[in-house]
């Protein structure tokens, strides 16, 4: 589980998520976009689940502290997980992708660097 620390509050929440989080609030940073987020929280004064909502984006100042706690306690969502992951993937930079095959490495290539060129 971890503890986030926003605007001068804090939340626990299970790693994963908190993890998953700060990756797309650091994506959209880069980006100089913002995004609203709800996420499953436990209340510190009475353990309860409930909700967040948070804005990350360029501003965000957003710090993680992992705190032990029982496995079970953990708080989980995979779906939630799995679509911060794609929507950080989705505003990662684009990277060029040849036609090609991958090169032979195996072959050596003899150069002559003597040749004026």
């Amino acid at each position: 589980m971890d503890r986030i620390y926003y605007a001068g509050d804090h939340f626990l929440t299970g790693t994963d998520i908190s993890n998953a989080l700060v990756s797309y609030a650091a994506a959209l940073g880069r980006r100089g976009t913002t995004d609203s987020i709800e996420i499953p929280v436990r209340h510190l004064e009475d353990g309860r689940l409930g909700r967040v909502n948070f804005l990350v984006g360029p501003a965000s100042q957003i710090v993680t502290e992992h705190v032990g706690v029982p496995d079970d306690d953990e708080i989980r969502d995979e779906e939630l997980v799995r679509r911060l992951g794609e929507l950080t993937a989705g505003l990662a930079p684009m990277h060029p992708v040849t036609n090609h095959g991958v090169p032979d490495t195996e072959r050596s290539v003899d150069y002559d660097w003597t040749d004026e060129v």
